[in-house]
């Protein structure tokens, strides 16, 4: 089944953008022959290519790239099928996004790059440096959720969920009111989206907006991708094969967590223990996305790792 993805305005930015131009950028093509859109920015010498979340979502590092344009060499993409990449009927398996990743690394000539993962993306670029750990310098894992089970962190995420949303009744009935509804318009998936991304940010006062900036533009998300690497994970992470494969990677690993992240940071204590490289650092003021609460701290720890 083909994802279903609507386009919207094409902005640059991912998240800050907006007009009708075609998004600024070049075309990456795998070795399956899928198309994947990346943008190359920055002054800085060290490559550094981001990885946004998900899975099925796109490229929402307009803000990240700003902020370290002056540190480093920076490329941002769309992974398969979702956002500005081609739409594609997969496959979903993280061994195809890994090498999807490593074909954007090599098309813009990198040996060598850290890797910054956000979310879902923390998961791809560790899986990526376990992998491949000869073409990473380092890795920046933020906001991710650990190399457990799900039952590690799901359950309480569902609860803190619903505990922040409810701190607006009104927004939290219209979520419940969207997504209870079959079928939906792309402009309600889009409202139900930023709704539930509005929980993602402790500053109740700006969250809808900060949630608004994320849906602009707006390209629908990759349902069945994002489906069917949800399975996956819960197949195949939380086992001690994973584990002992990170106690072997020999990169740096700098960890990035907004401490007022709605999912729990415990999460992430079995891959800090694991790595043996590893720094980690907890921003108190942020949640899941901590560039946005805390960008000059965020700034600082990711230019550790460069």
């Amino acid at each position: 089944m083909t994802s279903t993805r609507t386009h919207g305005a094409h902005g640059p930015d991912g998240g800050h953008g907006g007009g009708t131009a075609p998004p600024p950028g070049e075309q990456v093509i795998t070795d399956d022959g899928v198309r994947l859109w990346a943008w190359r920015t920055g002054q800085g010498t060290a490559p550094l290519v981001l990885c946004h979340g998900g899975p099925g979502l796109w490229d929402m590092f307009g803000d990240v790239a700003a902020l370290l344009a002056d540190r480093a060499d920076v490329v941002r993409w769309d992974q398969r099928g979702c956002g500005r990449s081609e739409p594609c009927d997969g496959p979903w398996t993280g061994e195809r996004f890994v090498a999807d990743l490593d074909a954007v690394r090599a098309h813009f000539g990198f040996p060598r790059v850290t890797l910054l993962g956000h979310s879902w993306g923390a998961q791809l670029a560790l899986s990526h440096a376990l992998a491949h750990p000869e073409r990473v310098a380092a890795l920046v894992y933020v906001s991710g959720t650990g190399i457990g089970p799900d039952t590690d962190w799901h359950p309480a995420y569902r609860e803190n969920f619903r505990a922040r949303l409810a701190e607006d009744p009104a927004r939290l009935a219209r979520w419940r009111e969207l997504t209870g509804r079959e079928p939906r318009s792309q402009e309600e998936r889009r409202e139900a989206a930023v709704l539930r991304w509005s929980a993602e940010f402790p500053d109740r006062e700006h969250a809808l907006a900060h949630a608004r900036r994320m849906a602009e533009p707006w390209f629908g998300v990759a349902e069945s991708c994002a489906a069917a690497l949800a399975s996956e994970r819960a197949r195949t992470w939380g086992t001690p094969e994973l584990a002992a494969a990170c106690r072997r990677l020999d990169v740096p690993v700098v960890i990035v967590d907004g401490g007022r992240d709605i999912r729990p940071r415990t999460a992430v204590d079995s891959l800090a223990a694991a790595l043996p490289r590893v720094r980690r650092t907890v921003l108190p003021g942020a949640g899941h996305l901590p560039w946005v609460e805390e960008p000059a701290a965020f700034r600082d720890a990711v230019a550790a790792a460069l």
